[in-house]
């Protein structure tokens, strides 16, 4: 007998729809896997630092998480005219029983001019999720590239508490 799980779905994905969608999600999970090694439950605040790169900063269960879902914030933080800013401020969902990672938000105004210009450039909810998942699958490419981790690392702050 065959499972389901291992059947191979007829038919192909297309970009922005929603099963390209799903697969976006799907390769964000793996990527952010990779990034962070293995989400436990509980907060986390974490910093990784390299050198070729602005810190970039974790805060994890920023949201309300359950059994099955972890919510996370990745962002830089930058010093502007006296106060912080946090940008690009991602706020990511980790769904861990379906392996998909979604971004929920993002910082309501950018540093960066192609942040805005994509921010302002769609109109339907499957175009916005498109836009924010895709800055999210060649950012987590970049902070890879550049060495950011947040496993086991010499050059991470860390602080952990149980929720």
């Amino acid at each position: 007998m065959i499972s389901e799980s291992y059947m191979v779905p007829e038919g192909h994905v297309c970009p922005r729809s929603f099963g390209g969608l799903m697969a976006l999600y799907e390769s964000n999970y793996i990527k952010l896997s990779h990034l962070l090694g293995e989400l436990r439950s509980g907060e986390l605040r974490a910093v990784s630092i390299c050198t070729d790169d602005f810190p970039l900063h974790l805060i994890q269960g920023v949201a309300d998480s359950a059994r099955y879902t972890q919510d996370l914030q990745l962002t830089y933080v930058f010093d502007e005219v006296g106060e912080q800013l946090a940008d690009p401020d991602l706020h990511v969902r980790v769904y861990r029983d379906a392996r998909m990672a979604e971004v929920r938000s993002w910082a309501a105004h950018h540093r960066h001019n192609a942040l805005l210009q994509l921010r302002r450039s769609y109109g339907r909810e499957l175009d916005r999720r498109w836009a924010r998942n895709m800055m999210l699958s060649k950012w987590l490419d970049y902070l890879v590239e550049r060495g950011h981790a947040f496993c086991q690392s010499e050059s991470l702050e860390l602080s952990h508490a149980e929720v």
